[in-house]
């Protein structure tokens, strides 16, 4: 029997889209590379750990190398309907994966500084590890609500594993268990928002979603059935920010996980979802055809606006009475959450419709916050594993018991409040900034909610600065490893050097911030799966790529 052969692949530059995807390609066969270890090389923690730097340095170089590629404007392939933009690439999802790479192998270095010779499971351990950033990296890399939920979903599954990972640890498996219940239920409400979306729209694209919306709101039928949808996308959305009322996981996690886990869960689920949500956002904003249209969209911008207010506020207050300094940072964790969201509430307004400030504010924000907390949680590391405890009285007297701690945590601490002369005072003003530039109620009522926060927030910060320079109790000298005190005084010098040079630091923002794949972009990536036998359709660079 003669099977017909499918042309659904003809004209289909396969080779070229396989390059565009490589940084994820490689996390994978990484991930495949540490299962053969333990049959090859064998289970030395060591040697699992040089294993998995290595694939994240080879996934970086191909960022970089993608990067060049697609600066002019991505594309949507490895599918046979590229204009559905199931997997997107450009230059957004490019500069999150050098982030998301980046803070991977600061995260590794950390575990290397500590947790290297005790660990017992590095195999699993690292598997999880990778297999989580490979879920983040196909968050920002998707324009379809289905591969969104299998992104996060991804990303979450691993993470519940990695909090409750010390099997030992009662704190831990509880910690665990709650993220784990916490995460079914919102993913579980998340997917009652995409099937009703797909009912309604009969696709899972978000332009084409987008384009439905504003139909609606401009005098369709099924705006409540609509608005109910996307209200529970967001839900699923907020869980990963961690943005107040979905936030209740997150102080037990942090404090009941290894501090790796901790320091990795603090930065990098909150700016994976929040760079998914203005992927979402910018789709929406495109999809308006004028300012009358974009003011029917104002209870969009007004529920991402007080979710961002209430996450903020509430994250600064419940801080104040912890005593214990990973708790601490995971209440601030959920603050500065708070202050990224204002700033995705920014793109659906019309003054600055088609702006790439809000999303150079947001990325500036998440590469500051990247080496805020790395060096913070880093300190905190260093603290426990030398002392048994992150108890705010286990940091009484570090200035003279480790100073090479000490200064660079103070240095973290007023990045993380926003004060000069470190990064954190930039990143708060770009924010600042755009939510100036959006004006009106919304604008600036989020500015006075940030800088009130930002006040707010000194109390706290400054109780660790207190005891660690200004109370003693003569306990003993800290003991420390060279490597992570290294590790933590290149995150406080980093913070300061890009105050110092916020030009360069903005344009390389703004360079990441443009030319992403819209959607007229993705109408126009019929092209690629046309079947045509002339030298067009298979030439590589008939690829359309497009750009603002």
């Amino acid at each position: 029997m003669e099977f017909a052969q499918s042309t659904a692949w003809d004209g289909i530059a396969v080779g070229e889209h396989l390059f565009a995807f490589s940084p994820m390609i490689a996390l994978t066969v990484t991930m495949l590379a540490i299962v053969a270890c333990p049959l090859l090389i064998g289970r030395g923690a060591r040697t699992i750990g040089s294993v998995t730097v290595l694939g994240v340095f080879f996934a970086l170089i191909l960022c970089f190398r993608v990067g060049g590629v697609v600066a002019d404007g991505g594309l949507s392939g490895l599918s046979t309907s590229p204009a559905e933009g199931i997997l997107l690439v450009d230059n957004l999802s490019i500069g999150f994966q050098i982030l998301l790479l980046v803070f991977l192998a600061g995260v590794i270095l950390l575990w290397w500084a500590g947790s290297s010779e005790t660990e017992k499971n590095a195999p699993e351990f690292f598997i999880l590890l990778v297999g989580s950033a490979l879920g983040m990296a196909m968050m920002v890399s998707t324009a379809n609500l289905l591969m969104m939920v299998i992104a996060m979903e991804t990303a979450s599954l691993p993470s519940f594993a990695l909090v409750g990972f010390d099997k030992t640890s009662r704190r831990g498996a509880e910690a665990s268990l709650k993220y784990m219940i916490f995460g079914a239920v919102c993913a579980a409400i998340m997917l009652y928002g995409v099937s009703l979306i797909y009912g309604l729209v009969g696709s899972l694209s978000v332009p084409v979603i987008a384009t439905y919306t504003v139909d609606q709101f401009m005098g369709g039928g099924n705006k409540l059935l609509l608005t109910v949808g996307l209200l529970c996308v967001f839900a699923g959305i907020a869980f990963k920010v961690s943005a107040v009322p979905f936030h209740f996981w997150c102080p037990d996690a942090f404090e009941g996980a290894k501090i790796e886990v901790t320091t990795w869960l603090s930065v990098v689920s909150k700016a994976a979802a929040l760079v998914m949500l203005v992927r979402v956002l910018t789709f929406f904003s495109a999809a308006i055809p004028n300012a009358f249209a974009m003011s029917l969209l104002d209870p969009i911008v007004w529920t991402v606006a007080i979710v961002a207010t209430v996450t903020m506020t509430l994250g600064n207050f419940a801080a104040y009475r912890q005593e214990s300094v990973k708790r601490m940072l995971a209440y601030s964790s959920i603050a500065h959450a708070g202050y990224m969201l204002s700033a995705a509430a920014v793109l659906l307004h019309p003054s600055v419709a088609g702006s790439e400030s809000p999303i150079t504010a947001l990325l500036g924000y998440v590469v500051v916050y990247l080496f805020m907390n790395l060096g913070a949680f880093g300190t905190v590391a260093l603290v426990g594993w030398d002392t048994g405890s992150d108890r705010l009285d286990a940091f009484t007297g570090l200035i003279r018991r480790a100073p090479l701690l000490a200064i660079p945590m103070v240095m973290c601490l007023m990045s993380l409040v926003g004060l000069p002369v470190f990064a954190g005072f930039v990143a708060k003003w770009w924010v600042l900034v755009s939510l100036g530039k959006m004006g009106g109620t919304v604008g600036w009522v989020l500015a006075v909610v940030v800088v009130s926060n930002t006040l707010f927030s000194l109390y706290y910060y400054m109780r660790i600065v207190v005891k660690m320079t200004l109370k003693d109790d003569g306990q003993t000298p800290l003991r420390a490893s060279p490597m992570g005190v290294g590790l933590v005084n290149i995150c406080a010098i980093v913070l300061m050097v890009l105050f110092f040079a916020a030009d360069p630091f903005r344009h390389m923002t703004e360079r990441y911030s443009k030319n992403l794949v819209t959607a007229s972009t993705l109408s126009s990536a019929d092209a690629i799966t046309v079947a045509d036998s002339s030298p067009t359709a298979t030439d590589p660079t008939a690829i359309e790529r497009g750009g603002n």
